[in-house]
């Protein structure tokens, strides 16, 4: 009955349109106060202590060095070297919009991001050379889902945080289950442009190629020094993030120079604001995850699963759909958090690696990122190419499509997400 009550509840609060960390913190208010006698300052309590915490404030650091990146002339550069590599093939300003979405995704940790960095450049690109708007926005929004999944990525260390699982490995986990949304994104376009005749681009030559790489190569160093570093026992996740803020701050000022005092200051109001929101979910989603525990409502739900079917495909069959119709609805970053607690004991159960959980969890939620009525890619999307939301969604089902089939892949293929993790362990 309590978890009827709980989940009620949340739906009730979100529907009145209030923030989502409000709605985190009113539902355990309420269901404390009338179903307990604990006192409500355990609320403020755990809000406080779970913020205090050294691996989350990785947050922060990833949101502010994909802002400097943004801003420091990364996004173009990025852009160069994927049309350089990809642009000639028909429908080759689509596939160059997934590959540079692919790199930046290994810089920023955040969809959103990814969307509208990306965007601005290859939106306006694409309508130049008659691809259709609502198709090149649908494109750059699913494409930008990508930003959390290859790392770093901001949703996995908070289902690390909450779950108690490597950071590090999880960065590894989501290289290659990346990889594959990302060509399957690509394939999609091939077909499409085939259909609607978007041709290829002039061929780069070598010369051409190497420029466009080695203008890039400072941008696609900042995987290959946090994975390496976090890998090679140099520094932790969190010190990673710091570098990441460090480096991108160089080579803004002294190699691209493009980072100037106005756009350091306009990356560090953007990632103020979002880390602000982050914090103030992440605050009232531990305190809520602690009722959870608490009522013992993961392992309630979990016997009800196991009412279904005790067959580990079948749960896992009806947890992708629960978490594709939270999606639509329900913030990525407050999702990991709400849900890690409740579900993670039930899927392990079933012999769920957390590990590869944690991809499943992230890659059902990015999907979220494009379906509406919330898909805050499609928001962004929107914002950047001028097309409304419905003329978005239209063209987006393709894609989702797409991405249903990866998800398929990455859920029952657990070596796609853990034989990364298993090599360098």
């Amino acid at each position: 009955m309590e978890t009827l009550l709980l989940f009620l509840l949340m739906i009730v609060l979100i529907a009145t349109s209030l923030p989502i960390g409000i709605a985190l913190g009113l539902a355990t208010a309420i269901m404390l106060h009338f179903t307990t006698n604990i006192d409500l300052i355990m609320i403020a309590q755990k809000s406080f202590s779970s913020l205090d915490s050294f691996p989350l404030l990785a947050i922060p650091f990833f949101i502010l060095a994909g802002a400097l990146m943004s801003y420091g002339g990364i996004s173009r550069r990025l852009v160069a070297l994927a049309e350089s590599l990809v642009g000639f093939i028909i429908g080759g300003l689509a596939m160059v919009t997934v590959m540079a979405c692919m790199f930046f995704a290994a810089i920023s940790g955040s969809g959103p991001a990814t969307v509208s960095a990306i965007g601005s450049f290859m939106i306006p690109a694409m309508k130049e050379r008659n691809y259709d708007a609502g198709f090149a926005a649908a494109l750059t929004a699913a494409a930008g889902t990508i930003g959390v999944i290859i790392p770093p990525s901001i949703p996995f260390v908070l289902y690390s945080i909450v779950s108690g699982t490597s950071v590090g490995d999880l960065f590894m986990a989501g290289v290659i289950p990346g990889i594959i949304i990302g060509l399957l994104l690509m394939g999609n376009c091939y077909l499409i442009a085939r259909k609607k005749g978007y041709m290829g681009e002039k061929r780069e030559n070598l010369v051409s190629t190497g420029k466009a790489f080695r203008e890039a190569f400072w941008a696609l160093l900042v995987p290959v020094i946090i994975l390496g570093g976090i890998y090679g026992g140099i520094f932790t996740p969190t010190e990673a993030a710091v570098v990441a803020v460090v480096y991108s701050v160089f080579i803004g000022v002294f190699v691209y120079r493009e980072l100037t005092m106005k756009t350091l200051y306009e990356a560090l109001k953007d990632a103020v604001l979002v880390n602000g929101a982050t914090s103030f979910m992440v605050g009232f989603s531990m305190a809520f995850a602690a009722y959870l525990a608490m009522a013992q409502i993961p392992a309630k739900l979990g016997a009800w699963l196991g009412g279904f079917s005790t067959e580990a495909v079948i749960i896992l069959l009806l947890l992708n759909f629960v978490l594709l119709v939270i999606g639509c609805f329900v913030d990525n970053i407050a999702a990991v958090i709400i849900l890690t607690p409740i579900l993670l004991p039930v899927v392990t159960r079933f012999g769920v690696d957390p590990v590869h959980f944690g991809v499943i969890i992230t890659v059902n939620l990015a999907i979220g990122f494009v379906t509406p009525p919330y898909g805050i890619n499609l928001f962004v999307a929107s914002a950047v190419s001028g097309e409304s939301i419905e003329t978005i969604s239209k063209n987006i089902l393709p894609f989702v499509i797409s991405m249903g089939i990866a998800l398929l892949m990455i859920t029952f293929i657990p070596s796609l997400s853990l034989g990364l993790v298993q090599l360098l362990r």
